[in-house]
Parts: structure tokens; C-alpha cells; sequence
């Protein structure tokens, strides 16, 4: 039946030892299949990044409401812009600040995220006004637009394929869970982001890494690399995507502290890269070497880049002084940890404040949900609900609705849980790099949710697990096509059953999208859409 489109193409074998250490013979056993150059290679990204764009941008002002959580991330934005840190607002006045009069008091308030991605809904506002829909939602939107160009570019990177990278960036386009979260001005769109782009800069290295240690240990045909070089292998100094992809790990943390169980998951899923590559070249005390040479040093030059950019997402708060705990450490001189700065002593209690305050975070909430129902969208956040009779604003039936509701799209979401299943069985039997790195990534998003049973929990939480379940299901579709056309009538078949698959796919995103924009609807068709009891 042929191989599928997944499979490595065939390169050919180093005819003997004498080419055994060429850069060729080395590359070739190094590194991943390339997907060709040529139009394509921006023509795909291109095109699945601007229909995303125009699903997430396209009447994002509406509802001219802070909906859901915007009460708070919006508001925060807002009050940074003004003063560098987060301040207390008047009761119920949300209503006064949509209509460009904010009620914000002169008093700091207590906020357990970080800055970063306030700040970045603070652009959006700072660029097209604070008080309008589009301003406050315009950089959750770009960046949730910009993740369907970096899941494009990973997947290519990871299945060396136009196709299979198109038809990753189609999924993310029109999944409803990120078209949603990327209308709207939460938090998570933006973590999203900066693991994804972490999980790139890493694929990069990856190959970046590879090439400088064939480059470093080849020698030319019937010669043999020193025999200290070839036992330890050479150090590799310089690993510039690396350092990008610590940077942005700071910045995942800079938007939330989940960010950390990623910083720990793509770390060592980095040097056990390292750890295959020395390896596969041929290094006589690989396990030894890696370690030390890669791991040791990756550990050294990428943690405090992590800690120095998490550190400047705090700026705001550091250089002001009215900060909610800013003047801690001058207050309570002698506690806390004497050594540090007291900027950073108080810094440090804020952080124990809020570690303390999500720990015991056990309220109840009407759209809360366990972790365990997330694979099948088992409670999904209805963020915007609002029923008109006929005649009032607009409505020309018995009865209108308008709903937000932060739903993928079901049967692209239970086919991506599935494929993930199907991947652990994979990664078992082939031992696939890929598959493992998809499912290291979902894991670092999932798992830890599940030591905190008691904690109140959302659908939304899985958004940063989003873009490698897109890529389970991408790899599962890379398995099941045959790899070359001349495979006949197997090559059309599955062809064939893809492009209905992708088809059913687009048709059920567009039946869902007048509950992700919150179109005026019927009600009753409102209705059909709430296939699980607990989506409505």
C-alpha cells in the first residue's frame, strides 16, 4: 500500500566507512526531511494566515460589552497605561467605562497574572482607543492570527511537507476555540503564543544544532574525525534559536505562571534532542557528553535568559512606587529573603501572595469544569448571552439571540483527541521524534491541571494545548495518506476520504460561527447548536 506521507523519503546508505563522517553522509543521518522551496513555501503560510485573519478580525468590536473576564484584563490595560501598575475600579463600572468614563480609584489592586499580556491589550488600546471593542480586542486577534502562521511553520518544519503544513494552519484557522479566545480580550490567546513561538525557535535549533555538528565533526571522505573529538563530540557554542526560544518561554511565564511547567517540558525535550543527535553521529560517549556539553550549558545560558525576561515584564510595577506590595520590603524590613533587593524582596511576597491565592482558588463558578472533560469538550465557557424579542434592537422573529460561547469545533476537537490517543500507540511502536514532541507539549499544558483537583478550572485553559492537538491530528492525516501518487487507487481514495474530511470540517465551523462572533440568530437556532447538555 506505500508508504505514508510521514515517512522519510529514501536517501540512499553510506557505501562504506569511508564516507561514514562526510558533512553529507552525516546530514543525511542528522536531519529531517526538508519540505522543497519554491512558491509554496510562502504561498501556504500566507494564505491560511489570511483567511485566520479574517475570521478573527472581521466586526471585532461587537459586542461593545466587556464580556466574561474583559472586566478585568481590559480594565487592568487601562489603568497600566495610566499609572505602570493595576488599580482598583469603582463597583459596576464596566457600563461607565465603555462609554469612555473610567471609574478608576487611586488605590493599587492585587492581581495574580503578570503584566505582560495586559500590556499587549494595552497596544491595541493605545492604538485604536480605549473605549471601543476593536482597541481592546485588536492584539488578541493579531496574535491569534499570527499562531496560525507559526502552527504553518512548525508543522512544515515537522513533516517537511507543503500539504500536510496547509492543511495544519487550515485546522487552526477555523477551530472555534481559537477563534473565540482570539475575539476576545483574555490572557490566553497571548500564552498561546509564546509557546508556540518557543516550540519553533526549538524546532529551528533543532536543525541549526544538527547542521553545526556535522559541519564540526565531518571530515573529508576516508578520514576519520580525532579520537577525542569523535569520543565526546564538539562543543557547540553557539545556538542562537535557542536563546529566542528561552526568550520567549520568559515571555509564556510573563503572561502566566502554567508557562512554567512548558519552560520545564521543552527544556529537556531539547537536550534529549541533543542527546539522539550526538547519537546518531556517531559520538562514542554520547550520554556523558550531551549532558555535559549540551545540557549543562543549555541549562546556563537559557534559565537566566528565562528569569531576566520575566523579570522585565514586571518593569511597570519595578520603576513606579504605588504598586500593590511596591513598598513591602521597606515596610517589613528583615523578612523575606534579606539578600535581594528590596524592589525584588517585595516582588518576591507579591509572587507568594499570588502562588497562595491560586493554590486555594476552590470557588464555585456556573461554567467551571474538570480537566478531565477538556478532550471532549465536555463544558465549554459561554463568555456572551443576550436575548432580544422581536422588535428590539433589530430582531425580526419571535425571538433573537446573540452568543459567545468558547467552543471548538466538536468534531474537529474529539478527531484531535483521538489522533493524540492514536499518537502515545505511535510514539510507542516507531519511536517518532515528532510524536514525541507533540505529545511532551500537550502534556506540559494538561497534566499539571490535574494536581490541583479542587481548584475551579476552565475549558479555556486548554487554548496553549491547542496548536500540537491540531498537530496530532495533522501527523495522524500525514500517516494515513500514501506518500506518492503512484500508489494508485489507494493514493486517490485517501486522498479523496482527507479532502471530505476537511470539507465536513469547514462546513461545521461555518454552521458554529455565528456563535463565536455573536451574531443575531433565532433562538431556536441557537438551540441547534447546543449538541451536549452541558453546552448550554
Amino acid at each position: 500500500m506505500g508508504t505514508s506521507a510521514l515517512d522519510t523519503p529514501h536517501t540512499g546508505h553510506v557505501r562504506s566507512a569511508r564516507q561514514a563522517f562526510t558533512f553529507e553522509s552525516l546530514k543525511q543521518r542528522l536531519l529531517p526531511v526538508v519540505a522543497p522551496g519554491g512558491p509554496l513555501m510562502w504561498i501556504v503560510p500566507l494564505v491560511v494566515t489570511a483567511i485566520a485573519g479574517l475570521l478573527r478580525m472581521v466586526n471585532l468590536a461587537h459586542p461593545h460589552l466587556l464580556i466574561f473576564d474583559e472586566t478585568y484584563y481590559v480594565k487592568d490595560a487601562f489603568a497600566m497605561l495610566q499609572s505602570g501598575y493595576e488599580g482598583e475600579w469603582a463597583d459596576d463600572s464596566d457600563e461607565q467605562f465603555i462609554a469612555g468614563n473610567p471609574q478608576l480609584e487611586n488605590e493599587s489592586s492585587f492581581v495574580v497574572h503578570p503584566p505582560l499580556g495586559k500590556w499587549m491589550i494595552g497596544v491595541g488600546m493605545l492604538l485604536f482607543g480605549d473605549f471601543n471593542g476593536f482597541g481592546w480586542r485588536f492584539s488578541t486577534a493579531l496574535i491569534g492570527t499570527l499562531s496560525v502562521l507559526l502552527v504553518t511553520l512548525c508543522a512544515r518544519l515537522l513533516f517537511g511537507s507543503h500539504l500536510l503544513a496547509g492543511i495544519a494552519g487550515l485546522l487552526m484557522a477555523i477551530d472555534g476555540h481559537s477563534i473565540v479566545m482570539s475575539r476576545t480580550a483574555l490572557l490566553d490567546i497571548f500564552l498561546m503564543f509564546f509557546v508556540l513561538a518557543a516550540f519553533y525557535a526549538l524546532l529551528k535549533d533543532r536543525i541549526h544544532g544538527r547542521t553545526a555538528l556535522a559541519r564540526k565533526l565531518s571530515v573529508p571522505e576516508g578520514n576519520r574525525p580525532d579520537d577525542f573529538l569523535l569520543m565526546h563530540g564538539p562543543m557547540l557554542w553557539w545556538r542562537p534559536w535557542r536563546l529566542i526560544a528561552a526568550i520567549m518561554l520568559g515571555g509564556a511565564v510573563g503572561i502566566k505562571w502554567s508557562a512554567l511547567s512548558f519552560v520545564a517540558v521543552f527544556c529537556l525535550m531539547a537536550v534529549l534532542w541533543d542527546f539522539g543527535a550526538r547519537r546518531t553521529a556517531g559520538i562514542h560517549k554520547w550520554q556523558s557528553a550531551a549532558f555535559i556539553r549540551d545540557g549543562v550549558y543549555s541549562f546556563f545560558t537559557m534559565m537566566p535568559l528565562v528569569l531576566l525576561t520575566y523579570l522585565s515584564t514586571w518593569t511597570g510595577w519595578l520603576v513606579t512606587q504605588g504598586g500593590r506590595y511596591r513598598q513591602w520590603a521597606e515596610e517589613n524590613p528583615g523578612e523575606g529573603i534579606s539578600w535581594l533587593p528590596a524592589p525584588l524582596r517585595s516582588l518576591w511576597h507579591y509572587h507568594q501572595a499570588g502562588y497562595e491565592f491560586h493554590t486555594g482558588l476552590n470557588s464555585e463558578h456556573g461554567w467551571q469544569s474538570s480537566p478531565w472533560t477538556w478532550p471532549f469538550a465536555g463544558r465549554p465557557v459561554l463568555f456572551y448571552f443576550e436575548g432580544y424579542d422581536k422588535g428590539v434592537n433589530g430582531c425580526e422573529l419571535d425571538r433573537c439571540t446573540e452568543v459567545i460561547t468558547d467552543l471548538p469545533n466538536p468534531l474537529m476537537w474529539w478527531a484531535c483527541t483521538i489522533s493524540m490517543f492514536l499518537l502515545i500507540l505511535w510514539w510507542i511502536g516507531a519511536r517518532d521524534w515528532r510524536a514525541g514532541a507533540i505529545l511532551s507539549s500537550v502534556a506540559a499544558g494538561f497534566l499539571p491541571w490535574l494536581m490541583y483537583p479542587e481548584r475551579t478550572m476552565f475549558f479555556f485553559y486548554t487554548l496553549p494545548l491547542v496548536p500540537f492537538m491540531v498537530l496530532a491530528l495533522t501527523y495522524m492525516i500525514g500517516r494515513f495518506i500514501p506518500r506518492h501518487p503512484n500508489s494508485g487507487a489507494v493514493y486517490r481514495s485517501r486522498v479523496i476520504a482527507v479532502t471530505a474530511f476537511m470539507a465536513l470540517l469547514l462546513v461545521t465551523s461555518a454552521f458554529f460561527w455565528p456563535i463565536w462572533s455573536g451574531e443575531m440568530i433565532a433562538d431556536d437556532y441557537w438551540r441547534l447548536h447546543v449538541w451536549l447538555p452541558s453546552w448550554g
